[in-house]
């Protein structure tokens, strides 16, 4: 008798054991160093650059997966889409505390997308961001949706009528990934074994998807955001084709509109013709 995989609603919305992290200099050196960010704060490990902000919540990611769903599902999951919401930048010096639930889930024909939500507070109490975290399980119909999915952040084709107001262009190194892998906390190694990545049935070694994402995210703060860090408030991204070392990579950005001293920014990261990032989003204080 085949067994039926069925997903566990009463693991939704429970939040999992917290998790500690002390923030160090010499971390948020290594990241920005990992992620080419060429921002002098960063650099120098004063602030943490945007999508550090995975690091101290990393351990908190896995529990609310297994909490819902089913353990022989776990190798099929990709993480889809990913969205910062920040409160306030991380500091050496900072500790931090995490956890993490599961909000909701929806069935499609493909798949299953389901939404995790991250959030990170110093010891003392103050909230320093909140993730949406979307994951999608590859060839599995979970048949329902059921709960609360991550905020939306479409890109409007129609920005694409007028010129973006700034391009970045970008190289992904050869070693990337094993610069990434421990300054992230993220050995897996699709990104860093090619028998593996192979066996897989991937081209050979691929790029973190954060890593691709921390890309675009100092691409945007240096071309519309001052190089400051401070005033991003939102960044989301929804990865849409895998990335490969010495890829060169192009990320296109247009301006939306302000409101309430925020402007919103929408981007694209491509290659050649083929968009590795999508539906980005940024919002930056004025």
């Amino acid at each position: 008798m085949t067994e039926v995989l069925e997903f566990d609603d009463a693991g939704l919305d429970t939040w999992s054991d917290e998790e500690t992290f002390e923030v160090l200099r010499e971390r948020l050196v290594e990241y920005a160093q990992a992620t080419n960010d060429p921002i002098a704060a960063h650099l120098d490990g004063d602030v943490a650059s945007p999508v550090f902000a995975i690091v101290p919540v990393f351990e908190s990611l896995l529990v609310p997966a297994v909490d819902v769903m089913p353990v022989e599902l776990i190798p099929r999951v990709v993480h889809g889409e990913q969205d910062f919401h920040f409160h306030r930048p991380i500091r050496p010096g900072d500790k931090l505390v995490s956890r993490g639930k599961m909000t909701g889930y929806e069935g499609l024909e493909n798949g299953t997308r389901a939404t995790i939500l991250l959030e990170c507070r110093t010891e003392d109490g103050e909230l320093v961001n909140e993730q949406y975290v979307t994951t999608f399980v590859r060839g599995f119909n979970a048949g329902k949706k059921i709960g609360v999915l991550s905020p939306s952040h479409k890109f409007d084709p129609a920005l694409r009528e007028g010129a973006p107001i700034a391009k970045i262009v970008q190289h992904f190194d050869e070693d990337q990934t094993f610069r990434y892998a421990p300054a992230a906390g993220d050995p897996m190694p699709i990104h860093l074994d090619e028998e593996v990545a192979r066996d897989a049935g991937l081209p050979g070694i691929i790029g973190h998807g954060l890593c691709t994402m921390a890309f675009a995210s100092w691409g945007v703060l240096t071309e519309v955001g001052g190089s400051d860090v401070n005033r991003l408030r939102r960044f989301a991204v929804r990865f849409s084709k895998m990335v490969i070392p010495g890829d060169d990579l192009e990320t296109r950005i247009w301006r939306v509109g302000t409101e309430n001293g925020v402007t919103t920014y929408a981007f694209e990261t491509a290659r050649g013709d083929d968009f590795v990032i999508t539906d980005g989003l940024a919002e930056i204080a004025d």
